[in-house]
């Protein structure tokens, strides 16, 4: 026998990772990063989101708590309300400082709400509670839009944490990857399901471990996924930059709320009013109210079919006629509008809720639906019962990212390691063409993603490329010496 030298072939010193069940391909590993990355970083504005939202969903029961004086009045039996002329008056004589722009007559046990502008408030209104039966004025309050001050405090809490401007960026930042996130979890757990009936379950069968935590959390989503995209599509819509581009797009498809032309005789229009309750004509152009007309103004409305809650406002300008606006967002709504000149009792012109454009209707709906408003007690469970399921996501979300850590000592992640970077790049050419545009027109139109979103890429790039760089520039070790043996 001959003595020769040699060398065993050595294992590599990178462990080798081990194959995927399931390959997901460059759109499913593409997808699968970015649900990874904007599950981690965005989650914790959603959360909040969600906990604000689900304690305004309670905003009408605090409402009653606090305000429940000023609010509402219990109707004496036989009792007929006051003309509404005495109660305005009542209203002036408490709150004289104030402009007098719109009445809410009392009905069904709540009290008469008389609006007056205050410049100097910005936006703001005072609104002064009368007892409709004794005209005993009830109280007066802050509102705006309507609002008493706690829902209006708990609308501000959930809408920009009462941080003004810069704190609504959190949550036009929630809203505008919600839907991201939703539809993007919706097709992975697609892909590892694969059946529709499968998907609406959690692997029960699974053992205690990251597959059941994932088998909740894609289960439960599914039953969320319509709620979640309405609520980021909702809340969009009166987002800060978002809602902009939203407002251009319905001045381009004629989707505003139509204009309740006001002039009388063919007298021109008053100037467009810049709030809820009117008062938007110029200082010194109000025409002097004849509080008497209010009554007769309320009659025409009744007779016209206006029978729930309504807004009564004064003429805006000289040659301007009443306006009457139905405030009933419950479902059916009633938000019908007219016109009344009250010399002749006529109604000049009406625009009824169900001839708005379509896009009109669908964003008042969304936004009374968003607000806990269009169905009442049921529409507050359904707001409740999302923010708690979109917080146990986030809790289950966050449990997968800790039960895949590494659990060697040598690995240098402390949590679950994100999915491979880099194996998006094998994305067709035609995905590259339609996407790039498509991702471009989102990332305009929805800035607090398309910002991120371009952050996150370019970061990813040059991440993986000065690994590679480093990867390839690193000194290879030689190999081992081989053992000698003899046979």
């Amino acid at each position: 026998m001959t003595v020769t030298d040699v060398v065993e072939p050595q294992p590599s010193t990178i462990p080798a990772r081990a194959p995927s069940r399931r390959p997901t391909g460059a759109f499913g590993a593409l997808l699968l990063r970015l649900h990874f990355y904007a599950g981690v970083f965005v989650a914790p504005f959603i959360a909040v989101a969600a906990l604000t939202g689900l304690i305004y969903s309670t905003a009408p029961q605090w409402d009653r708590a606090i305000h429940g004086e000023q609010l509402y009045v219990d109707a004496p039996a036989g009792a007929t309300a006051l003309p509404v002329a005495d109660q305005v008056a009542r209203a002036i004589d408490a709150h004289p400082e104030g402009t007098f722009t719109a009445v809410q007559p009392g009905q069904d046990g709540t009290t008469t709400r008389v609006v007056f502008s205050v410049p100097e408030m910005e936006g703001k209104q005072h609104t002064v509670y009368v007892d409709p039966y004794s005209g005993d004025v009830k109280g007066t309050l802050t509102t705006v839009f309507g609002g008493a001050p706690t829902s209006t405090w708990l609308g501000d809490l959930h809408s920009g944490l009462q941080l003004g401007d810069p704190g609504r960026l959190y949550s036009e930042f929630a809203a505008s990857w919600l839907w991201v996130l939703a539809l993007g979890g919706l097709v992975l757990w697609w892909r590892r399901r694969r059946s529709v009936k499968k998907m609406f379950a959690p692997e029960l069968s699974a053992k205690k471990g990251v597959r059941r935590t994932r088998g909740w959390h894609g289960a439960v989503g599914v039953w969320l996924v319509v709620g979640m995209l309405i609520l980021s599509a909702t809340g969009l819509t009166w987002s800060q930059y978002a809602g902009a581009n939203f407002g251009l797009a319905l001045d381009a498809l004629d989707g505003r709320t139509p204009v309740l032309p006001t002039a009388i005789d063919g007298a021109e229009p008053a100037p467009a009013s810049g709030g809820h309750h009117g008062g938007g004509a110029e200082p010194g152009t109000e025409a002097p109210v004849d509080l008497a007309q209010a009554d007769t103004v309320l009659t025409v409305a009744r007779d016209n079919g206006f029978t729930g809650p309504i807004e009564i406002s004064p003429p805006e300008s000289a040659g301007s006629a009443w306006s009457v606006a139905g405030i009933d967002y419950r479902w059916p709504v009633d938000l019908d509008r007219i016109a009344v000149d009250p010399a002749t009792s006529q109604v000049v012109s009406r625009s009824d809720f169900a001839d708005w454009p379509l896009l009109a209707q669908l964003s008042s709906l969304g936004i009374q639906a968003h607000m806990g408003v269009l169905f009442g007690v049921v529409n507050q469970l359904l707001l409740a019962a999302l923010a708690i399921g979109l917080i146990c996501l986030i809790v289950w979300g966050y449990r997968m990212w800790w039960q895949r850590r590494p659990t060697r000592a040598d690995r240098r992640a402390l949590v679950g390691t994100a999915p491979a970077r880099g194996g998006w790049i094998g994305l067709p050419a035609w995905a590259i063409v339609v996407g790039v545009p498509v991702i471009v027109a989102l990332g305009w139109a929805l800035p607090m993603f398309g910002i991120p979103l371009a952050v996150f890429l370019v970061t990813d790039v040059i991440v993986g490329a000065v690994q590679d760089q480093r990867r390839r520039s690193a000194p290879i070790s030689p190999a081992p010496t081989g053992t000698t043996g003899r046979r």
